[in-house]
């Protein structure tokens, strides 16, 4: 299926009405299944479905080693796609219940108490060291592999990287879906993030600094601004979370030694 749709729109501007050409980007509902109960159904482009529905999963503690994983089905038919994720384990043992919250990130939440007072006896520690050059090279290189939303102005973007490098670069609708494509990858591929960071667009809300938390990520780094209780959060486990960054410009809302240099 293609990312974007073309459409001709009318635009209204200071000489009056104009007939202009647009690409909207795709959304389509991904209904995810765990053991062949509905857990939720998010608002997608439609991208990477194993990884975005594994990653939700993992996100949302639902899923929580590789080796519980026994199949995932994806689907797509009729616009609409299925994922069906079977694993070796009950998430649902002792009576355990689905508990969506509606959350800043566009999207419904599932288990959101538990999930903050899970994450907030935690404390994040790595090695990691990051240069502010390094921050803001990284943040423009986002910047340019962003062409779907330079065609549609509609989607988000994150990626995973080392001080050096971008590793992995997501874009979708929703910022949560892109950074839960990112934990999906490195849940099923093994790959190490205690010394990664995420670098992302759109606000920092809570429930993305728990994503980025729940795969051991140290620093989490946006082009916006972070909510209090992302600040909060960050504070009391000790994750890196940077945000408003600019061309030249960044601000640092906590930082327990990873930025070094000048």
């Amino acid at each position: 299926m293609p990312e974007s749709f073309p459409f001709e729109i009318t635009e209204y501007g200071p000489g009056g009405p104009v007939r202009k050409h647009i690409e909207a980007i795709r959304e389509v509902p991904l209904t995810i299944y765990l053991n062949d109960r509905e857990v939720v159904t998010l608002l997608c482009t439609g991208k990477y479905p194993r990884h975005l529905a594994v990653g939700f999963l993992k996100s949302d503690a639902l899923l929580t080693d590789p080796s519980q994983l026994k199949d995932v089905d994806i689907r797509d038919e009729d616009g609409r796609i299925t994922a069906r994720v079977t694993v070796s384990h009950d998430p649902f043992a002792g009576g355990r219940e689905i508990q969506r919250s509606i959350t800043s990130g566009c999207g419904k939440g599932t288990n959101f108490d538990r999930n903050v007072a899970t994450i907030s006896k935690r404390r994040v520690t790595s090695d990691l060291k990051v240069t502010p050059t390094q921050i803001l090279a990284l943040a423009g290189e986002l910047k340019r592999r962003s062409t779907l939303y330079g065609r549609t102005r509609g989607c988000h973007n994150s990626s995973l990287c080392t001080s050096e490098e971008m590793l992995l670069f997501r874009e979708d609708i929703g910022r949560h879906n892109a950074i839960d494509m990112i934990v999906g990858e490195c849940f099923l591929e093994g790959v190490p993030t205690d010394d990664k960071m995420i670098v992302s667009t759109g606000r920092v809300a809570s429930e993305i600094l728990l994503k980025t938390v729940r795969i051991g990520v140290s620093l989490l780094a946006s082009t916006a601004v972070a909510t209090s209780f992302s600040v909060e959060l960050a504070r009391k486990i000790g994750l890196t979370l940077i945000g408003n960054i600019k061309a030249d410009s960044f601000w640092v809302y906590n930082d327990p030694g990873r930025i070094v240099g000048g």
